[in-house]
């Protein structure tokens, strides 16, 4: 399996953030925020896998590009940069051992992170 990161993807979500497209969920929220199946589907036949892929880190080329099996390491809900899916694609890439995209995330990470508001410390 070749799993990739995808620059475009990449630079497509560092550009959702900087123009204020994300939220600053909670990590363990992704199971409850990540796109389900239909939201998926829907998505793709509205606006096509190219569009569809801006939506994850990586790829995976030995699936079509036409696959929704090809793109992995969702990071968002197809309006925003979720925090949550963010650290999940990190840990995830981690746990595999695909630094490239754990690197990608983390930094996506770090981006958000100076976003939350600084708590006030008594």
């Amino acid at each position: 399996m070749a799993v990739k990161l995808s620059k475009r993807s990449f630079e497509f979500a560092k550009k959702l953030v900087g123009d204020g497209h994300y939220v600053l969920d909670e990590m363990d929220a992704w199971s409850e925020h990540q796109p389900s199946t239909q939201q998926e589907n829907d998505f793709i036949e509205k606006h096509g896998f190219k569009e569809y892929a801006k939506w994850h880190l990586a790829e995976d080329d030995e699936h079509g590009e036409e696959t929704k099996s090809r793109y992995k390491f969702p990071y968002g809900d197809f309006e925003k940069v979720h925090r949550c899916g963010v650290i999940a694609a990190e840990v995830r890439a981690a746990r595999m051992h695909y630094t490239d995209i754990e690197v990608a995330a983390a930094h996506l990470h770090g981006m958000l992170d100076e976003l939350k508001p600084r708590q006030k410390t008594r």
